[in-house]
């Protein structure tokens, strides 16, 4: 079996918007508990959505990640003892779920945190919410959250077929900020007239990088992507690219399994053949397989998108998004 290896990201252009930066998980942990004052915690699995609650939070709470190097793979962390004490410690915990951040689910359940958020659950594609109609979702009365809560502590596992990666459906993330605001709003009822307004204000942010994924389609409609793994296939869904990728390559590479020889012929040869437009790779791990498939693409003149796990230091989630979808913009116009 090739295990997962560790790269760094890729650095991506930044646009100039407004950037918040992400307390550590080991302060979090170190404090072992609410923030000063009439504070609360907030712990997030990864700094995605521990950035994305600074913006709603503002200094009202104390946000910290678990992970939050953009060099580490979430897939494969392990929890430490500090880990759970901040956890232990948190009025409010946020994770990914599916499978993705099963630290996290472990966490938590030992833990027994009464307010906790799982993203995965915002989505459309995930099972169950596939006939969800947007205004039953967005819906800001927190049921969804509560559900999220009782869900969150059964079932570690990665559930076949579907993509875990959902922080990059906007569409998702804005379902997930507004049952997020709505949770700070009752943990800190003195702050939610200047939370909501953060709300609306992150939510146009987020309506913004719809937008973007609009003129994309509306440029690129039907062009094809190949995916080393499933990192940023949702946000290459919204932008109206059709998946191609060999039946089994990014399954392998993401479960650090070996790609039979057979599939690993036919991605190449795919790609040779004029059958992929652009190529989008995992920026922070890879191995034999996934270099062969950039060297195979570089030398067709693909362009290769590199997509990362983690937020980059430095960047919200609006900005690190919008850089994503530059990114495929200029990739699929790059031949033209």
């Amino acid at each position: 079996m090739i295990a997962r290896r560790l790269l760094l990201p890729a650095v991506l252009a930044v646009p100039a918007l407004a950037l918040v930066g992400c307390a550590s998980g080991g302060g979090a942990a170190a404090e072992g508990g609410s923030g000063e004052g009439d504070g609360i915690a907030v712990v997030a699995s990864t700094s995605v959505y521990a950035s994305l609650a600074e913006q709603l939070v503002g200094d009202a709470a104390e946000v910290s990640a678990i992970v939050d190097s953009p060099t580490q793979d979430p897939h494969s962390y392990e929890a430490t003892a500090r880990d759970q004490l901040a956890v232990e410690g948190a009025d409010l915990a946020i994770l990914n779920g599916g499978g993705y951040d099963h630290f996290m689910e472990e966490l938590v359940e030992a833990a027994g945190t009464e307010h906790v958020l799982t993203v995965v659950e915002f989505s459309h594609a995930y099972p169950g919410n596939e006939g969800h109609e947007d205004g039953d979702e967005a819906e800001h009365d927190h049921e969804h959250a509560d559900e999220a809560s009782a869900d969150a502590h059964e079932g570690h596992d990665h559930i076949e077929g579907f993509n875990e990666h959902v922080w990059y459906d906007p569409h998702t993330v804005a379902h997930f900020v507004e049952s997020l605001a709505g949770e700070l709003e009752e943990l800190l009822p003195d702050d939610a007239d200047d939370i909501a307004a953060r709300e609306e204000a992150l939510l146009a942010d987020i309506e913004g990088l719809e937008a973007s994924l609009q003129t994309v389609s509306d440029e690129a409609q039907g062009s094809h992507v190949f995916f080393t793994e499933p990192v940023g296939g949702y946000l290459a869904e919204a932008a109206g690219l059709e998946d191609v990728t060999t039946e089994g390559f990014a399954e392998a590479v993401e479960e650090g399994q070996d790609v039979a020889p057979a599939t690993l012929l036919a991605a190449t040869k795919a790609i040779e053949g004029g059958d992929v437009d652009v190529v989008v790779a995992n920026a922070q791990t890879g191995g034999a397989e996934t270099a062969r498939i950039i060297e195979t693409a570089e030398g067709a003149d693909v362009p290769v998108v590199e997509y990362a796990e983690t937020l980059p230091e430095g960047e919200t989630y609006v900005s690190w998004m919008a850089s994503n979808v530059s990114a495929l913009q200029d990739a699929l116009t790059s031949g033209e």
